[in-house]
């Protein structure tokens, strides 16, 4: 029996104990001063796949937050000025602005070649990256650690698996130095009343294939449940509201569906997030590529495809005021302009749970000052659909309803603020209110929120751009600077805005869920191009001839009687058809698909076939959609005009036969020798007439002829590219080529029949 132990040798050993909990507590979580910024940063050390972390902002209840987003910077050896310009400007914003987080959405370098034609991983532009990030990270002022960055496809050509000898952004990038190795990275800013949670997703390819073939984002299942899983862990704490944030690289138009058909969509509307922040097209397509996601029962599904316009049409729905209510489901898209051309940078605010935003153009230098206004909120871009539940339900409306606010960011102390509101309805906008702003006190930021008292209900209208907020600051130098006019809206409606064109191309089409539609849309018609018209000639008694075609001059037996022309030559017809049949059963392109690997793969309309470097395994169909850039341009643009070109020569050809037989008979049956004067005369008219027609003929002929060289160029410019893209002489291409040009080499043939 040992000795009995004593009280107090049990309290020793208790309290040691204690000592050893609280030591292993405090290991397991680590509280870092954010510099400069007056925000606590929270860092768990859980394992888990992703990143958590929670900056803590001082203030009061009136506490605004806001980050700023830059994308598609491009930096790339063959352009210097990109990252040059990058040091310069974005270093002292970031200073003037004092963000509580810094997110860059993909696109970090080029990746490309000087001449464009050969993508892949340049160590040199990714050693450049770092290096100007680490100056903006001390210039600014900020801690490094609230930057984010995220991989764009440029970052991903031609790296066959994460953490592979050309995997630079593991390396390189700010999200690879802190180890945040997961494709799902969280952080929560947090205020006095609310919780701001964003969420960043990388869903580039796992397999990256060199361009122009990795053109979408492809979120897995595992992808869409990790995100699902981050955007509700604060839904089990009860407390402070939770303002949802997402941000990636990829639109939702250029993003792919998963293997269990599921979509960022769809995750983003279960958790009624606020806005999801993205890059990816850069300006040249236009400047509001913007989209309004709303969930909709009753909608059209022909919505899967496309969406018409920036914002859908909602349904009726019954007014429900229940404190209990479920959020509505709905959020905005936006995306922004690129670093690479557009010397783009945005600035995004949380004001109680309104979120705005501000694109700043930096092409023309530096800014002194920054005008973003937070509340009322721009009724284009706004949430309307929960905005407008607030508005009917008056007992909703919460305090944040009576004062307008902005944010000022200014290298000189502000002398005044002024909030100027407009009243379109006479036809030009006038002056109905002017107030001046006051500043609140806040002692941790170099944002200085200013805010006025005002009868929100006075400007309560069904029109949602009738009234219209400016607002002018004058620095202590005297210098003035007018925010941009925009509407508002308190009833909660949205004022319309059209896209254009371009826009609706690249925001409104749903590219992954049209591929196959379109791809086989136009290899049907091909097919019945050649097929009907071959069924018509064998089964029907009706035959369409130049006789047919001049007596009843109808566009459809024009058409009938060309495709008839072109399926009575069997080389064109059946080269054509045999073509069609390669083209869906056997491989387009061979060729090396990764940066630094003898592996090749082949390419389908599936998508690419290849072996990576350690893995044995063949992971095929990969890059679909992505394959689309060159399957459908090389049907749109050669093998379809091709077929028409065949078809107008095949036409041209029975026109010049018609012409001279008729000719031939009439000379056959005019045997009078009695008419011979009057025979004289009608041959003059006749030569006459010959001679207009073989005018027109040739000219025709030339036309189709320039048309044949044309789609040859074409053609062979594309063979080109695609050889260099992928290094390797492509035997599968050389084949398309062949049998391509045999067409087309038939075609040009009849010239001379």
């Amino acid at each position: 029996m040992g000795k009995k132990q004593s009280p107090e040798f049990r309290e020793i050993v208790t309290v040691v104990l204690k000592l050893l909990c609280i030591l292993t507590t405090i290991s397991t979580s680590v509280s870092i001063q954010q510099e400069g910024g007056g925000a606590e940063e929270l860092i768990s050390s859980s394992p888990k796949k992703w990143e958590e972390r929670v900056i803590e902002v001082e203030g009061g209840l009136e506490s605004i937050i806001w980050i700023v987003q830059l994308s598609d910077l491009h930096f790339s050896v063959h352009h210097p000025e990109r990252a040059l310009d990058f040091k310069k400007i974005v270093g002292p914003a970031l200073k003037m602005i004092n963000p509580s987080l810094v997110l860059i959405t993909g696109d970090l370098t080029d990746g490309k070649s000087k001449d464009l034609l050969t993508m892949k991983q340049n160590e040199v532009e990714w050693i450049e990256y770092q290096n100007v990030m680490e100056d903006v990270a001390r210039r600014s002022g900020l801690d490094k650690r609230i930057f984010y960055d995220l991989r764009g496809n440029h970052d991903n050509f031609g790296v066959p698996e994460i953490g592979g000898s050309s995997d630079f952004f593991s390396k390189y990038s700010i999200n690879g130095q802190f180890g945040r190795k997961g494709n799902v990275n969280s952080v929560t800013v947090e205020t006095g009343d609310r919780k701001h949670l964003f969420v960043g997703l990388d869903s580039t390819m796992s397999t990256g294939v060199r361009g122009p073939t990795n053109l979408f984002g492809h979120p897995t299942d595992q992808l869409l449940a990790e995100i699902d899983s981050q955007l509700s862990q604060w839904d089990s704490q009860k407390g402070k509201p939770t303002t949802k944030i997402s941000f990636g690289h990829f639109p939702l138009s250029f993003s792919a569906l998963s293997q269990s058909q599921k979509s960022l969509k769809d995750v983003f509307l279960k958790h009624s997030i606020s806005a999801y922040l993205c890059g990816h097209l850069h300006t040249r397509f236009g400047k509001n590529l913007k989209r309004h996601h709303l969930s909709n029962e009753n909608f059209l599904s022909s919505l899967e495809f496309f969406q018409l316009n920036m914002h859908p049409k909602p349904s009726e729905s019954a007014k429900n005021c229940s404190s209990q209510a479920p959020p509505l489901k709905e959020f905005w898209e936006w995306e922004m302009g690129d670093w690479r051309k557009s010397r783009a940078m945005r600035i995004m605010a949380v004001d109680k749970g309104h979120v705005s935003y501000l694109d700043i153009d930096f092409k023309t230098g530096t800014k002194t000052t920054i005008v973003l206004p937070t509340f009322p909120l721009d009724s284009r871009f706004m949430l309307t659909s929960s905005f407008h539940q607030m508005y009917e339900c008056q007992h909703m409306v919460p305090l944040s309803f009576e004062t307008i606010r902005c944010i000022v960011f200014s290298i000189s102390p502000i002398m005044s603020v002024v909030a100027r509101i407009y009243d379109t309805r006479p036809g030009s906008p006038h002056l109905i209110m002017e107030t001046t702003m006051a500043k609140f006190v806040r002692d941790v930021s170099r944002g200085d929120i200013y805010a006025a008292a005002w009868n929100y209900k006075a400007f309560e209208d069904p029109s949602p751009d009738r009234f219209w907020l400016q607002i002018e600051v004058t620095d202590a130098m005297g210098r003035s600077t007018l925010s941009e006019l925009r509407p508002f809206s308190v009833n909660g409606l949205n004022a319309k805005i059209s896209w254009t064109w371009k826009e609706f191309f690249v925001m409104g089409c749903q590219w992954a869920a049209l591929y196959y539609p379109i791809f086989w849309s136009a290899i049907y018609l091909m097919l019945s191009i050649l097929v009907i018209p071959k069924i018509c000639l064998i089964f029907s008694k009706e035959q369409y001839s130049y006789k047919t075609s001049s007596c009843e001059k109808g566009l459809i037996t024009c058409i009938a009687w060309g495709l008839q022309d072109l399926c009575r030559i069997p080389v064109v017809c059946f080269g054509i058809l045999g073509y069609l049949i390669y083209l869906i059963s056997c491989p387009w392109l061979i060729g090396q698909v990764f940066t630094d690997s003898e592996n090749r793969g082949y390419m389908t309309y599936m998508g690419w076939v290849v072996k990576t470097v350690k893995d044995s395994e063949k992971h095929e169909y990969i890059g679909s959609p992505d394959i689309m850039v060159v399957v459908l341009s090389h049907l749109f643009s050669v093998v379809i005009p091709s077929i028409l070109v065949a078809g107008a020569l095949a036409t041209e050809r029975g026109i010049y036969k018609e012409h001279f037989l008729s000719l031939s008979r009439k000379k056959e049956d005019d045997d009078d020798s009695s008419q011979k004067n009057k025979r004289s005369v009608k041959y003059d008219n006749q030569g006459h007439g010959i001679s207009k027609f073989l005018f027109v003929e040739r000219l025709f002929r030339k036309i189709l002829l320039v048309a044949c060289l044309a789609i040859c160029w074409k053609h062979f410019m594309v063979s080109i590219n695609s050889t260099l893209l992928y290094v390797h002489i492509m035997s599968a291409k050389k084949v398309c080529i062949a049998s391509h040009h045999i067409v087309v080499a038939n075609s040009i043939i009849l010239l001379e029949s």
